[in-house]
């Protein structure tokens, strides 16, 4: 029997691969399969790939190409930043200082935990405002002689909230102007949700290392990569093959980072880009606003106006998040109540509580992320299928 087609509105959790990914990658699993480190015809075929999508990921983040390392995604790339720069500063000895926000993602806030448990470092959790951005001011303040690293995401993947991220970078650049540089301050960005709606500059956005995966921009499962600026010291977190410089060894997932090249230089037309991402808010605004016309007690959570193209995330009184999601499917629509890294959690989202959305209201979120491939009727099978289901765990609710 063939499988119903869904109407998939969960981008933020993974993109499907584009067909042009999925050509470019397709020779590196058959005819084209040699080892990136071996040195006859094959692993030279093989490394001459690899050589060209750092090229190309170099090219859209407008850094050298030996500044761009491979991992096996955003998750990795951001314990290798945080754990990996903490380690790297070590010979300057001192405990280190750490300043995040309390809305990352677990892949960011795991590793600063780990450090603080380890008394490795001493980490600050800055807070949000209800909108979920971070205030400079609060930024600032908490900046210390012995910080060492600032770490934010770009875009939060629950609530689409875009960090002020090129003046933060301003910010932090000033302030390492009357600093030596055994204490400098790092800045690293998690990027995972950005690069196909916002500028990944690195010179702009005043960065030392940025993370991203292929597989929310398009590109397979199981790649990513770091930017890691010249002259950033960083103790490698995986040791064995000497691969990329000793700073991530292992062997090269070739078809993986075939992949994430070409889905990193599909992004490079800035004609096409705005088009869609004009496309995309505006299917975005008019979903928003045709929830909140036809459906009472809902709130929209985040920035409406720094906010991602993609993103819609909302709070329904009365009704239970998971239960909506299940509801929805059924209907064949794909949605999330929130992280998909978090989905079998029973806590309220620290997203949503961070910005001040009480316990009993986040459960009933729901995030809906458009994508590439989302259409006005898939949109509009959502704003009809919605309504009805929200009447309906409502009456059953004894939250009235």
């Amino acid at each position: 029997m063939a499988d119903r087609k869904v109407i998939y509105l969960d981008n933020a959790a993974t993109t499907p691969v584009d067909p042009g990914v999925l050509k470019t990658m397709w020779p590196y699993f058959g005819r084209y399969y040699g080892n990136a480190s071996s040195l006859h015809g094959a692993g030279l075929k093989a490394k001459a790939a690899v050589a060209e999508a750092q090229v190309k990921i170099a090219g859209f983040w407008g850094c050298r190409p030996d500044e761009v390392y491979f991992t096996s995604g955003a998750t990795e790339s951001d314990n290798l930043a945080i754990l990996g720069l903490i380690g790297g500063l070590k010979r300057y000895g001192g405990k280190k200082h750490i300043i995040t926000s309390q809305i990352e993602h677990d892949a960011v806030l795991e590793p600063c935990r780990q450090l603080a448990k380890n008394k490795v470092a001493e980490v600050t959790f800055l807070p949000v405002n209800k909108s979920g951005l971070v205030e400079t001011k609060f930024l600032l303040k908490a900046i210390k002689p012995e910080t060492a690293l600032v770490s934010l995401m770009y875009v939060n993947n629950e609530i689409g909230t875009i960090q002020p991220i090129a003046e933060i970078g301003r910010l932090i650049e000033r302030e390492n102007k009357n600093r030596k540089k055994e204490n400098k301050i790092y800045f690293h960005v998690d990027a995972t949700q950005a690069p196909s709606y916002l500028d990944c500059d690195v010179s702009k956005l005043k960065v030392d290392a940025l993370s991203v995966s292929a597989h929310k921009i398009y590109g397979p499962k199981g790649v990513g990569a770091l930017y890691l600026k010249q002259g950033t010291p960083l103790e490698p977190l995986i040791f064995g093959g000497h691969q990329q410089r000793n700073v991530r060894s292992g062997t090269y997932n070739v078809s993986g980072i075939v992949g994430l090249g070409q889905a990193v230089e599909l992004l490079q037309n800035k004609k096409i880009r705005a088009l869609e991402i004009k496309r995309i808010r505006d299917l975005r605004d008019r979903l928003i606003r045709k929830i909140k016309k036809q459906i009472g007690g809902v709130e929209v959570n985040g920035d409406l106006k720094q906010r991602v193209a993609n993103n819609a995330s909302f709070v329904f009184r009365g009704a239970e998040g998971e239960s909506i999601v299940l509801m929805l499917a059924e209907k064949g629509i794909a949605v999330s109540t929130g992280s998909a890294c978090s989905s079998g959690s029973l806590e309220p989202s620290h997203v949503l509580s961070a910005i001040g959305v009480k316990p009993e209201l986040a459960h009933g979120s729901l995030r809906v992320t458009l994508g590439r491939f989302t259409t006005r009727q898939e949109v509009n099978a959502l704003i009809r299928e919605l309504p009805p289901i929200i009447k309906k765990l409502r009456s059953m609710s004894p939250l009235k």
